[in-house]
């Protein structure tokens, strides 16, 4: 589109924003949030100046000419998506620092101004259009660069983002989600958000809108309310409204997560996105070493707890310094596809039969704590982050059981403790399990099914070679490095 026509149809557009949809109470989901719910699995894409200095968050005065990847390839980022059964891709456009990756003409701080002039926003929407995948954008709402940000009147920096959400909106082809980030540094108010959705609305009706740290426990406050304790309909609030998703970067919902939230004495239904890093290390930009990935046994169990209750999960698989993913991270994303059986137009795949949901538990011991409940029951109340944690390093808990219910898998997600790595994001986890027996109870005695004489790493999936029944289960750890402590037992027909 030429500059003339683009000012023409900015121009008309603006004129007619106030026809654009606004959201609507509903306890069912609208169009944006039925294709969202029915893409589930997209690859998250962290990309820009921050890249190129190891950084995660930067404040904007890292020189342009930083950016300088060597062999930018947008084509080859899409095509992995494809080729691991992702639905969508979600580019970052613009971070904090406000570095844009697309030619925008409000900021100098952007890639035209670079050595690689490359718009890779065209770039990836043209390789999503070409392989069949949705394109969906990160934007932030924090800017560290941009002089209107810190102009006393919040609509001088709204208009900003309104002028840089247009270029987005007309010049790359229809975008099915907008993710907003950085919200905690003005008051939900300063943002203009009603703004935003009416803009984005116009031009792309079903873009699903969503803002990190979407719902607080009470209205009107900034407490963000735990995913994990979203079990009740019509309980929490709006921080930032409207908003068609929920959002909180990294957080996990339960198994019984619920829809619906409260703007104004309204209720809204709301799915919740996921996000996940594919490194072990929870590193969202890449950093210059490479770094371990996490076991595809987690990933696929993480994969199914996101998926489930039509929620949706996003997987981070940053390109390194070369403008390139990884070779060994993109085997990895593409072995998890074919573990899963992701086919196009497919629904996702299921778990499996849950018969330890909710099951009661009983341990040899409980470590006590007047601030933390660490009940034995918590390692079947379907949220991963209540746990279970033992006063002694030999333990056992057991799980009751039907025993007219067969099983054929366990997962076990152990409570690890972290070193942090001094960037504010980074970590290593380091099991405190090291040798374990899974035991059915049989004919009045204890049977070992399964031996682990090792660490059980960062999640540990058993897979039995045919079904059991049995009316308790048990962990008996045997040895460990510290206080025993899960987060959830999952005992699966699968």
């Amino acid at each position: 589109m030429n500059k003339t026509l683009f000012f023409i149809a900015l121009c008309l557009g603006l004129a007619t924003l106030g026809q654009a949809q606004v959201q609507q109470p509903g306890n069912k989901p609208n169009q944006a949030q039925k294709e969202m719910i029915k893409r589930g699995y997209g690859m998250f894409m962290h990309f820009g100046v921050n890249t190129f200095t190891d950084m995660e968050w930067s404040d904007g005065s890292i020189p342009v000419e930083k950016y300088n990847p060597t062999q930018l390839d947008p084509d080859q980022w899409v095509r992995t998506a494809r080729d691991a059964g992702f639905r969508y891709v979600l580019l970052i456009t613009k971070h904090h620092d406000g570095f844009c990756l697309w030619d925008s003409k409000y900021t100098d701080y952007d890639v035209a101004a670079s050595p690689v002039k490359t718009d890779v926003v065209k770039a990836v929407s043209d390789a999503c259009k070409k392989y069949g995948l949705d394109f969906a954008i990160y934007y932030s709402l924090w800017d560290r660069k941009e002089p209107s940000y810190k102009d006393k009147d919040p609509q001088k920096y709204i208009d900003y983002m309104k002028n840089q959400l247009t270029e987005l909106f007309t010049k790359y082809g229809n975008i099915s989600e907008l993710w907003l980030d950085g919200g905690w540094d003005r008051q939900p108010d300063n943002w203009g958000l009603d703004q935003v959705y009416k803009l984005v609305k116009f031009y792309s009706p079903n873009c699903a809108i969503s803002v990190n740290h979407t719902i607080v426990y009470k209205e009107g406050e900034r407490n963000a309310a735990l995913p994990s304790t979203m079990t009740e309909d019509n309980k929490y609030y709006f921080q930032y409204f409207p908003s068609d998703f929920r959002l909180w970067d990294p957080k996990l919902i339960t198994r019984y997560d619920k829809k619906q939230y409260l703007h104004k004495g309204q209720s809204y239904y709301l799915p919740y996105e996921h996000t996940i890093c594919l490194s072990s290390r929870w590193n969202w930009f890449q950093k210059s070493t490479e770094l371990p990935i996490r076991s595809v046994d987690e990933l696929e169990e993480l994969f199914y707890w996101s998926t489930d209750n039509d929620n949706c999960l996003v997987v981070n698989v940053p390109p390194d310094q070369t403008g390139r993913i990884r070779e060994y991270e993109a085997n990895a994303v593409i072995e998890l596809g074919k573990r899963l059986g992701l086919k196009k137009g497919q629904p996702l795949p299921k778990n499996g039969q849950f018969v330890s949901a909710k099951a009661p538990v009983t341990a040899s011991s409980t470590a006590q704590d007047t601030k933390v409940n660490y009940a034995a029951s918590n390692i079947t109340d379907g949220s991963l982050e209540s746990r279970w944690m033992a006063s002694d390093t030999i333990a056992t808990v057991d799980i009751q059981l039907d025993s007219k219910k067969k099983f054929n898998k366990i997962s076990i997600f152990e409570y690890q403790d972290t070193k942090n790595l001094g960037d504010g994001f980074s970590n290593i986890r380091l099991n405190r399990i090291q040798e374990y027996k899974i035991q059915v109870f049989n004919k009045g005695n204890w049977e070992t099914i399964y031996l682990g004489a090792e660490s059980m790493g960062d999640c540990k999936v058993i897979r039995l070679p045919r079904a059991y029944q049995t009316e308790k289960l048990r962990l008996n750890i045997t040895k460990a490095s510290g206080l025993p402590s899960i987060y959830e037992i999952n005992v699966i027909d699968k």
